[in-house]
C-alpha cells in the first residue's frame, strides 16, 4: 500500500477501491496500534439520515453524552473534548469505516476536527472511505492511505489461507492473474470452485471472474445513473478494456462522448456534449481525459452489459475514432469486437496492424490474440499467440504470457515460430519460476533459433546463463557459455515481425557482437581466467557506453542502445570487473530505456543492477531506495524471482542501518522464494544478511555457524559468485569466538581462496579487507602492522565508509584488550564517526559499549567519579585486580589471570567500589586513567 499508518496523531482518510480490504486495513491498524484504548464504528446509513446523526453515532461510541450543540459549543469542539476525555492521556485510536455514508455535516465536524487533533500523539483518527469516486471535499484536505492492490505473493497467500493449502498452483496462479490484486474478487471467484477444481482436477471457469460475480461485488455502486450516464459509463469501459490499471486506462472526453452519442443512436452535431449531465462518479476526468476511479468497476460495467450492447459501443467507438481521421490499430480492433461474425481478412489485417511497433504493448496483444483467436489456421494462430506472448511479457503480463503461450501449443508451428516461444516461456519463468526449468526453455530456444534468428538464439543463450548464475550453478554457465556460436545474421532475408524474428540490421549485428564478447568474458571469468575476461568485458562497457553518446548526438550510424538489455549487459560486466561508477552509468542507461513504453518488465531488473553497484560502493541508503523502486516494479509485473534479489538487497541494507526485525523480515520473504524456485544466489545474500546483522548486534557465534557452510568448500556452500563477499563477516566472527585459534587452517584456506578472488580486482574494498582478515589472524607481533596496512588501503580506494570504520573498531578492540587505551580510543572514536556516518546504528552500539570498556563516556553514559580516596587507599591485591577490570575483563577472566576463585574477586571488587566512591566498571576505568592516579 502507498501510504502506512502511523502513530502522531490526527486524522487520515483510507481509501481504495471496492474490495480492496479497507475494513481489514481499520482491524490490522487496531490489532497492531501502541493505543491503550480503540474505539471502532461503521458508518450507518440509517444514522445519517438526519444532520450530524453520524456524530451523535460517534459520540456515543465514545461514552461521551449527546446533548443541545448550542449548550456544548459547536459540533466540532464537542468531538475534540470527548475525544481528549475518552484518552485520559493514554493512547486513543478511533476507526469509522466507510465514513463517506456519513452525512454531509458529519463529514463536516470530521475536516474540521482534524486540524485540532495534528500534533497530538495520543489521538489518532482513521476515516475509512470508497475510493470508487472522488474524496468527499470535506476529507480533501486530510492525509490519504491508499489501500493498493495486493501483490501477486500476498494474493497468493491469502488463497492458501482460504482453501488450507489445497488449492492446486496453476489454479492459484490463474486466480492471483484475474483478480488483479482485489482481495474480495480472490475470495469470490475460490468459493465458486467446486474441490475437483481446487485440486486442478476440472477446468476452472471460463473466465474466472465472470460477469455475475463481478456485479455481486459491485452491483450497489452500479446503480442510480440515468440511461444516458450507463451508456457513457460502457463506452469508456469498452474503449479502456485492454488497459493493465486504472493508471493507464485513460481516454479522450470528446472522443467517448461522440461515441457515447452516437451509441445512444443521437445523429452527430443534433446534441450537445452536455446531454449526458453531470460526469458519472464512477469516472475521474484528468485534463482532457476520462477513466474509472476503479478497476473493478470498470471490468463489471462491461461485463454487466449485455453483448450486443457492449457490441454497438465498440461500434459506435470505431465510427468516432475514424470521424478523427484514425485508421489504425484502435479501429480495427473496435471494428472486430464490434461484430459476432467479423469478415473474412479480419484475422490477417488485425495482426498486420499489431506489427507496428508505436502502438501500447498492450494493444498490440490484445489485437494479436484476437486475430489469433478468429483465425482457423493452425500455424497462423500459434504465430499470434506466440507474438501476443511477446508483449504481455514485456508489458510485465508474466502470466499472461504463459496462458496465451500454452494456447499457441495447441497448433503446428515451425521449428523457428517454436524457438520464439520456448525463448519466450524460458523468459517468463526466468522472471517467476523455478530457474532449472527456464534454463531448459532457454537452451532449447538457443537451439531451434540458431539458423533463422541468431541474435535471438544468442539472446537465449545469454539468459540461461541469467538462469544457471541465478541457481548457482556454474557448470550450467559454462555450458551455455560453451554452445557453438551461431551464424553470421546477414545472410538471413528478412520476416515479417509477428511471424518470426525482427529484421537483422546494423543494430542487430552489433548487438550480437556484444553478446558474443560478453559470452567470451563470463566464460573466461568462470574459467579462472581473469586476466583473459577483463578486455572483452570491458569493450562491452566503452561500446555500450560510445553508443550511447552517439545516439545522444544523433549521429547518422548509431547503433542504438534503446534496449534494456544492452545497457543490463554492461551493467552486470562492470560489476564483475569491480568498476562501480561504470555500473551506475550502465544501471541509469538500463533504467532510461526500461521507461520508454512498453519496457515495464525490464524496470525491475535496471533496479536491480543499481542496487547491488550502490551495495557494493556502501551507499546502503541508496541501494535501499532502488531496491524498495525495483521490489514495487517486480510485484506489478509478477517477477516474483526479482522481487526476492530486491529483498535480499533490501536485507543487506537492513543489516547495516536497520533492525534485526527487518533484516529477517526480508531474509524470509527471499528465503521463501529461493527455496521455491532454486535461486542460490537471493538465498546467499539474504543468508549473509542474516549472519551480518548477527555480528552487528553482538552474536558471533550465530553469524559463524551460518556463514560456515557459506563460505567452506562443499555441497553446502553458497552461490559461486557470492560467497566470497561474506568472508570477511565469517573471519571476524570465527575470529571472536577463537574458532580461528581451534581451527585455524579451515579458516586460512578460506581466508586464501579469498585472496585469489581479491587478486582479480571486482571488489574495491577487497585488498583492504583481506588484509583486515589476515590481521585477525596474526600473532600480536603482526596483527597491528597488518590492521594499520588494511587502513591505509581503505584510503587508497576511498568511500567503503562502512569497511574502514569495521576495521578501525577491530583495530580498536585489538589496542584496548592489549592495554594501549589511548591509542584505542582514537581508534574507536574514528570507528564511531565512520559508522553514524552510513547509518550503523548497531555497529555504532558496538563501537560505544567498546568505548566505555575504555573508560570514555559517550552521549552521557556513566557519570565522573565524585571527590573520594585515591587508589593509594586500595591494597596490591585490589590494586591488580582493578587495573584487569579497568582492561576491559569480566570477573572470571580476572581470577583466570590472577589465579584466584571468582568469588574472591568479586569480593575485592566490592571493596573497591566503596573504597573509591565509585557505582560502575567505567567509572573505575575512567579513574585508572586519570592523570596522577596509579595502578
Amino acid at each position: 500500500m502507498s501510504g502506512q499508518t502511523t502513530h502522531g496523531g490526527g486524522v487520515r482518510v483510507v481509501t481504495g477501491e471496492p474490495g480492496c480490504g479497507r475494513t481489514a486495513f481499520l482491524a490490522r491498524a487496531a490489532r497492531t496500534s501502541p493505543a491503550t484504548y480503540v474505539v471502532g464504528v461503521r458508518a450507518d446509513p440509517v444514522a445519517s439520515a438526519v444532520p450530524l446523526g453520524g456524530l451523535r453515532a460517534l459520540l456515543r461510541a465514545l461514552g461521551a453524552p449527546v446533548g443541545p450543540w448550542t449548550a456544548a459549543g459547536p459540533p466540532w469542539t464537542v468531538l475534540v473534548d470527548a475525544l481528549r476525555t475518552a484518552s485520559g492521556g493514554r493512547q486513543l485510536l478511533v476507526c469509522v469505516d466507510d465514513a463517506h455514508l456519513w452525512d454531509v455535516p458529519t463529514r463536516a465536524v470530521l475536516g474540521r476536527t482534524a486540524g485540532h487533533l495534528r500534533g497530538e500523539g495520543p489521538l489518532s483518527v482513521l476515516l475509512s472511505v470508497s475510493g470508487h469516486r472522488p474524496v468527499d471535499r470535506e476529507f480533501a484536505a486530510l492525509p490519504v492511505v491508499r489501500v493498493d492492490p495486493l501483490s501477486p505473493d500476498e494474493a497468493a497467500t491469502l488463497l492458501d489461507e482460504a482453501t488450507d493449502g489445497a488449492l492446486d498452483r496453476a489454479v492459484r496462479d490463474d486466480l492471483v492473474d484475474a483478480a488483479e490484486g482485489n482481495p474480495a474478487l480472490l475470495r469470490g471467484m475460490v468459493r465458486r470452485l467446486s474441490p475437483a477444481q481446487i485440486r486442478g482436477h476440472r477446468r476452472l471457469p471460463a473466465p474466472p471472474a465472470d460477469a455475475d460475480l463481478l456485479t455481486g461485488l459491485a452491483g450497489h455502486f452500479l446503480i442510480g445513473f440515468t440511461p444516458a450516464q450507463e451508456d457513457l459509463l460502457l463506452t469508456v469501459a469498452a474503449a479502456v478494456r485492454d488497459a493493465h490499471d486504472t493508471q493507464d486506462a485513460r481516454i479522450a472526453l470528446t472522443l467517448v462522448r461522440r461515441a457515447a452519442e452516437q451509441l445512444r443512436g443521437t445523429p452527430p452535431g443534433a446534441q450537445s456534449a452536455h446531454s449526458f449531465g453531470p460526469l458519472p462518479e464512477l469516472l475521474v476526468r484528468t485534463d482532457a481525459e476520462v477513466g474509472f476511479h476503479s478497476d473493478l468497476l470498470r471490468r463489471a460495467v462491461y461485463a454487466d452489459a449485455r453483448p450486443e450492447r457492449r457490441r454497438a459501443a465498440h461500434h459506435a467507438l470505431a465510427r468516432a475514432l475514424e470521424e478523427t481521421g484514425s485508421t489504425g490499430l484502435p479501429v480495427l480492433l473496435h471494428r472486430a469486437r464490434s461484430t459476432a461474425a467479423p469478415r473474412p481478412g479480419t484475422a490477417t489485417a488485425l495482426a498486420a496492424a499489431a506489427d507496428d511497433r508505436t502502438h501500447p504493448r498492450n494493444l498490440r496483444c490484445a489485437a494479436y490474440t484476437h486475430a489469433a483467436d478468429l483465425t482457423d489456421d493452425g500455424t497462423r494462430r500459434a504465430q499470434w499467440y506466440t507474438a501476443a506472448a511477446e508483449q504481455a511479457l514485456h508489458a510485465g503480463r508474466t502470466h499472461r504470457a504463459l496462458r496465451l503461450l500454452d494456447r499457441a501449443r495447441d497448433s503446428t508451428a515451425p521449428t523457428a515460430l517454436r524457438g520464439r516461444a520456448e525463448l519466450i516461456r524460458g523468459t517468463a519463468v526466468l522472471y517467476d519460476g523455478p530457474v532449472d526449468e527456464a534454463g531448459a526453455s532457454l537452451l532449447l530456444a538457443a537451439r531451434l533459433l540458431a539458423e533463422s534468428s541468431p541474435h535471438q538464439s544468442e539472446s537465449a543463450l545469454l539468459a540461461a546463463v541469467d538462469a544457471a548464475w541465478a541457481a548457482g550453478d556454474a557448470q550450467g554457465c559454462l555450458h551455455a557459455l560453451t554452445t557453438t556460436d551461431t551464424p553470421c545474421p546477414a545472410a538471413h532475408p528478412p520476416t515479417p515481425a509477428s511471424a518470426q524474428a525482427p529484421v537483422p540490421d546494423a543494430r542487430n549485428r552489433t548487438g550480437l557482437s556484444r553478446d558474443l564478447g560478453y559470452r567470451a568474458g563470463l566464460r573466461a571469468l568462470l574459467e579462472g581466467k581473469f586476466a583473459q575476461a577483463a578486455g572483452p568485458l570491458r569493450r562491452l562497457i566503452v561500446d555500450a557506453e560510445a553508443a550511447e553518446a552517439a545516439d545522444s548526438a544523433g549521429a547518422a550510424d548509431a547503433t542504438g542502445t534503446d534496449e534494456p538489455d544492452t545497457a543490463l549487459h554492461a551493467a552486470a560486466a562492470a560489476l564483475l570487473l569491480g568498476d562501480l561508477a561504470a555500473a551506475r552509468r550502465a544501471g541509469a542507461r538500463a533504467l532510461a530505456a526500461a521507461g520508454t513504453p512498453g519496457t515495464a518488465a525490464a524496470r525491475a531488473r535496471a533496479r536491480e543492477y543499481l542496487a547491488y553497484a550502490e551495495l557494493r560502493a556502501g551507499r546502503h541508503a541508496l541501494a535501499r531506495t532502488h531496491a524498495e523502486e525495483g521490489l514495487r516494479a517486480a510485484q506489478r509485473t509478477g517477477q516474483r524471482n526479482t522481487a526476492a534479489h530486491h529483498h535480499a538487497v533490501l536485507a543487506l541494507a537492513a543489516s547495516i542501518e536497520g533492525t534485526p526485525e527487518e533484516v529477517a523480515a526480508h531474509a524470509d520473504t527471499a528465503l521463501a522464494t529461493a527455496r521455491r524456485h532454486g535461486l542460490v544466489q537471493a538465498a546467499t545474500l539474504a543468508q549473509w544478511a542474516i549472519a551480518r546483522a548477527d555480528l552487528a548486534g553482538g552474536r558471533p557465534r550465530e553469524a559463524a555457524d551460518r556463514l560456515g557452510p557459506l563460505v567452506r568448500p562443499g555441497p553446502r556452500r553458497g552461490h559461486f559468485a557470492v560467497w566470497m563477499l561474506a568472508v570477511p563477516c565469517f573471519v571476524e566472527a570465527a575470529a571472536s569466538i577463537g574458532r580461528a585459534d581451534d581451527g585455524v587452517t579451515e579458516v586460512t584456506d578460506v581466508v586464501e581462496e579469498f585472496a585469489r578472488w581479491a587478486g582479480f580486482g571486482a571488489d574495491p574494498q577487497a585488498p583492504a579487507q583481506l588484509t583486515r582478515c589476515r590481521a585477525l589472524l596474526s600473532p600480536a607481533d603482526r596483527a597491528d602492522t597488518l590492521y594499520r596496512r588494511a587502513l591505509d588501503l581503505h584510503d587508497t580506494v576511498g568511500g567503503g565508509d562502512l569497511e574502514r570504520a569495521r576495521t578501525e573498531l577491530l583495530h580498536g578492540k585489538w589496542l584496548r584488550r592489549r592495554r594501549r587505551l589511548s591509542e584505542a580510543r582514537d581508534r574507536l572514536g574514528a570507528a564511531l564517526v565512520g559508522f553514524e556516518r552510513c547509518g550503523a546504528r548497531l555497529w555504532a552500539d558496538q563501537t560505544r559499549a567498546e568505548l566505555r570498556a575504555g573508560g570514555v563516556a559517550q552521549s552521557g553514559a556513566g557519570r565522573a567519579p565524585g571527590p573520594g580516596p585515591g587508589l593509594d587507599a586500595l591494597t596490591p591485591q585490589q590494586l591488580r585486580i582493578t587495573r584487569c577490570v579497568a582492561e576491559g575483563a569480566t570477573n572470571r577472566e580476572v581470577a583466570l589471570t590472577l589465579s584466584l576463585s571468582t568469588r574472591t574477586v568479586d569480593y575485592h571488587l566490592r571493596k573497591v567500589f566503596a573504597t573509591l566512591g565509585v557505582r560502575s566498571r567505567i567509572e573505575l576505568a575512567r579513574m585508572v586513567e586519570k592523570p596522577g592516579q596509579k595502578a
